[in-house]
């Protein structure tokens, strides 16, 4: 593992998911680089699914891993909520926290801070059932396939989301470009992509261990979008670097894109 990028069997053999959701998603009273990057994904999602256009029937979030944060404020504008990822234990977490089964992860520090930036309008609690009632499917995931979910029969989604995803999955550019192609066949003509990710990062660690990141600054995550076949809508960079300790990023991206009709 040290020679080369992450494998895919690496992650299935040395992904802690409980590791990686103690460090970056305590969302304690500690003041860390982890937690205001936190704050900054928040804030973004809310913006784009809370008080942008991006709304619709159904949103397949790819490449999930064990966390749920990512679709706080997007259940509040999709009815239907798909999850994936490759990794196993991944899943099994996020089925944890889904069943409310003794030692699930505890997301209500971060629920709560959602709700306050939607207005108070629902509770932390109530919050939490509705995007349990919102997800239909936890699915395995692939984004270097061409059916990145397999042969499951879906309908075209309303919006692709994924946070922190690509970076981690795609070895090179040409497998980002491809992956992003990849990832076009579930969306419908129209629909939206929306891209959260690192800048420039080459790993990051959980503990002891490292996991390798695809290194890419906006331009080249701006170019690989638009060439497979979408429009951006909106691209922010976010200006805040993980601990050196946790990952040598120069800041994160969030972005909104549009697939663009076969007309286009």
């Amino acid at each position: 593992m040290e020679s080369g990028f992450t494998s895919k069997d690496t992650y299935l053999s040395h992904f802690n998911p409980r590791d990686y959701l103690e460090k970056y998603y305590s969302f304690g009273s500690r003041h860390c680089a982890e937690n205001v990057i936190l704050r900054h994904l928040l804030e973004n999602l809310f913006k784009i699914f809370c008080l942008g256009d991006v709304k619709g029937d159904l949103l397949i979030d790819i490449g999930s891993g064990p966390t749920i944060y990512q679709l706080l404020s997007a259940c509040e504008s999709f009815k239907e909520i798909i999850v994936s990822d490759y990794t196993d234990q991944n899943l099994r977490e996020l089925q944890k926290w889904l069943k409310k089964e003794p030692g699930a992860f505890d997301w209500s520090p971060v629920v709560t801070y959602v709700c306050d930036l939607e207005g108070n309008r629902t509770k932390a609690p109530e919050k939490e059932e509705k995007l349990r009632c919102a997800i239909k499917q936890v699915l395995k995931c692939d984004v270097t396939q061409s059916q990145p979910l397999g042969g499951v029969s879906l309908p075209p989604a309303d919006c692709l989301l994924s946070t922190l995803c690509l970076d981690a999955a795609c070895p090179d550019l040409p497998t980002y470009r491809t992956a992003l192609r990849n990832l076009g066949s579930l969306l419908k003509p129209g629909g939206f992509l929306v891209m959260v990710d690192a800048l420039k990062s080459s790993y990051y660690m959980i503990g002891e261990q490292r996991f390798s990141s695809l290194s890419l600054g906006w331009e080249a995550v701006r170019d690989a979008v638009e060439e497979a076949g979408y429009t951006i809508e909106r691209f922010e960079v976010i200006s805040q670097n993980y601990s050196p300790a946790t990952a040598n990023n120069e800041g994160l991206f969030a972005l909104v894109g549009r697939k663009l009709s076969r007309a286009e």
